[in-house]
């Protein structure tokens, strides 16, 4: 009998933990889609040599950074980078040419800035989804 209750609480544990890691992966790749708007725009707005919108321009850089070390608590340094690179390159592409960044804006503005304000009640809500 208790060794039933073990081996069941054990791969209780494990499906937990792989409930965890879809969680953490759905997350991770939210905050490293936020990253990857947040130096889109950031460069955007460096690019039009604006000295009003230096501000703008700091508060977006600062974001990416804190998308990126977010997205660093669940894959290594290298992967992070490369995926952002990855979904930077995907992001550009949407915009088929246009400098507008008003589809992305429109996309992921809100909700980068609300991941990046909560982002316990964000993984929360995806470790409940994967479940």
């Amino acid at each position: 009998m208790l060794k039933a209750l073990v081996i069941g609480g054990l791969a209780l544990s494990a499906s937990t933990a792989v409930l965890a890691g879809e969680a953490e992966k759905a997350f991770s790749n939210e905050v490293i889609e936020c990253a990857a708007y947040y130096q889109i725009s950031s460069e955007a707005i460096g690019a039009m040599n604006a000295p009003q919108m230096q501000a703008v321009g700091e508060r977006l850089k600062n974001s990416k950074i804190q998308a990126e070390n977010l997205a660093k608590q669940y894959s290594s340094e290298a992967e992070v980078t490369q995926a952002i690179a990855d979904a930077k390159a995907r992001q550009i592409q949407s915009l088929g040419g246009s400098s507008n960044l008003g589809p992305l804006m429109g996309k992921y503005k809100n909700e980068c800035q609300t991941i990046l304000a909560e982002p316990q009640k964000r993984l929360d809500y995806w470790i409940m989804a994967t479940m």
